[in-house]
Formats: structure tokens, sequence, C-alpha cells
């Protein structure tokens, strides 16, 4: 029987996100002693959150040579637009910032998951003000409007092809061998490849594989869809366009 796939195989495992759940202890370590090369930390959820770790993390990150990528958590509770503003004026990006809005089922308050068309307005918030077109994060079930998360709710419908979602730039979360990219990108197909989740040296994915990051308590681990000339090209050089 062959062996199962590794995510590393399908492009660079050199991408970790966080939030002030995770403790960082050394930057610097999760830089030359993981090969990590950039960082995806959220920002803010809803219209009033703000991750408490997010300014104080950004510099540290960058003096030890890592990209710096912001992540936004939708939910209900605020316009889609009125979370983009919020976002931007905590994220503050940068000509080389990566930017992401987290589309998928609150499990914590499902009755506080982000609708579609909340997605879409954030979108295309964040392209009128900065010109550039988040990644989207999200699930393949949820995406393709199946059950997802505890509550297994699910969207009214798929995400379309002709939605300005589907010309964002895919972060996808699958942890399987195999990643199943929604209907919606199957013509693009995923940049990033989030393959597991809350990685801790106590807790590896795939067993005796050593894929947890020195310098952090726990992390989530993604794959980029290329080599690291091409991610470094695609994180300081994106145009946002499709």
């Amino acid at each position: 029987m062959p062996a199962p796939k590794r995510a590393s195989s399908a492009g660079l495992d050199a991408v970790i996100d966080l939030s002030h759940g995770a403790r960082v202890d050394d930057f610097n370590a999760i830089r030359k002693q993981s090969n990590i090369l950039a960082v995806i930390h959220k920002a803010t959820e809803g219209g009033d959150y703000v991750d408490p770790a997010y300014t104080d993390r950004r510099p540290r990150a960058e003096a030890a040579g890592l990209l710096w990528g912001a992540y936004h958590f939708g939910t209900a509770q605020f316009p889609g637009a009125k979370q983009a503003a919020s976002f931007l004026a905590t994220a503050r990006p940068g000509p080389s910032t990566l930017m992401a809005l987290d589309f998928e089922p609150n499990d914590p308050n499902p009755r506080n998951t982000m609708r579609l068309d909340q997605a879409e307005a954030f979108v295309l918030a964040i392209q009128a003000a900065t010109g550039l077109l988040p990644m989207v994060y999200t699930h393949p079930g949820w995406a393709n409007g199946r059950s997802a998360g505890r509550a297994g709710r699910r969207l009214p419908q798929p995400i379309a092809p002709g939605s300005i979602l589907a010309r964002c730039d895919l972060w996808l979360a699958d942890y399987h061998d195999e990643a199943e990219v929604p209907f919606a990108w199957a013509d693009r197909g995923w940049k990033l490849w989030q393959y597991a989740g809350d990685e801790s040296v106590a807790d590896a994915e795939f067993g005796t594989v050593p894929r947890a990051v020195v310098g952090v308590s726990h992390a989530d681990r993604n794959v980029f869809n290329g080599d690291a000339a091409a991610l470094y090209r695609y994180w300081r050089g994106r145009t946002g366009s499709v």
C-alpha cells in the first residue's frame, strides 16, 4: 500500500496562522529553526473586537524577517462594510501585508455566523479601500453548501463561481491528505491550504512527522501553492486582480 500523501508534497509548508490564544516565545526561532517564512495573524472579529496581540506582534515578526498577514473573522452582528472598516483600522495593511477574510461557521455562537451577502460586502469594501482583493479562508463543505461546524449550519446556497468571493484567492481549510477544492474555485484551485490546526510539540499531525513550530505554543499549518520564490513574489507583489 502506498504511503499517505503528505501536505508538504503539495507545496511549500512555510506559513502559519495565529491569534492571541497562542503563546509566542520567539519569532526568530519560528523563522530560523522551523523554516517558517510567513505569519497570518488574527486582527479583528465582527465590528468591535480587536485581537489584543496583533499590534505588539507585528513589528516583532517583521523584525525577525517574517512576512506578515492579517485576517478578520466574519460574523453576522455587523454589516460587511462596517466589519471591513474595523479590520482596516486595526490591520493597517501595507503594500506587502496579506489580507484575508475568515468565512466559516461561528461554532461558539452559530446564530452569529456571517452571511454570504455580508462576506461579499466585506470583500467589496476592502477592494474599494485598497484596490486589492483579500484572500478568503473557508472550508470546502461550507463553501459548497453542505452542513458544517459543530452546529451543522449551512449556507442557503453554495458560493457561486460568479460571486466576488470566487475572484479572491482561496485559503482552504481541509484536514485531509487530499484537499477538496470548492466548486467556485474549481478552475483556480487553492493558494494556501491549511492542512492542520493547533499544532504543538505534544500533538503533531501525521504522528512522527515533525511539523510542530519551535517558538510558539501551537499554530495552524499552511502550505503555499508554489516555492519560496513564488511565495515572496506573491506576498510582496499582489495586485488583487484576476
